[in-house]
């Protein structure tokens, strides 16, 4: 597995403290970029005006600079494409949510 993949995997751990759900299953995380063991990660929030936004920001990133050759991590928070539950969550996030 590559240390791009292994980021992606550590920072879709992150649990949403609200909804019990990890980063993975809201389909929050947007992608990760590498350059040289630099990392950056585009993520969203379930909502722009989520108060813990900064703080699932920083726990994204605590978690990616803990695999092994990760140097440095940047996590910017992104809005667009907007986030949407019936298309970016997996069906466990779904049905939890009452979706399905």
């Amino acid at each position: 597995m590559s240390i791009k993949e292994q980021v992606a995997i550590a920072a879709g751990k992150v649990m949403d403290p609200e909804l019990m759900l990890s980063m993975d299953e809201l389909g929050l995380i947007y992608g990760v970029k590498e350059e040289d063991g630099r990392f950056i990660i585009e993520m969203t929030l379930t909502t722009p005006a989520c108060p813990l936004g900064p703080v699932l920001a920083n726990q994204v990133k605590q978690e990616a600079l803990k695999v092994d050759g990760v140097k440095d991590v940047e996590v910017k928070l992104v809005f667009s494409p907007a986030w949407n539950p019936r298309t970016m969550a997996s069906e466990k996030a779904k049905l939890m949510l009452g979706l399905l």
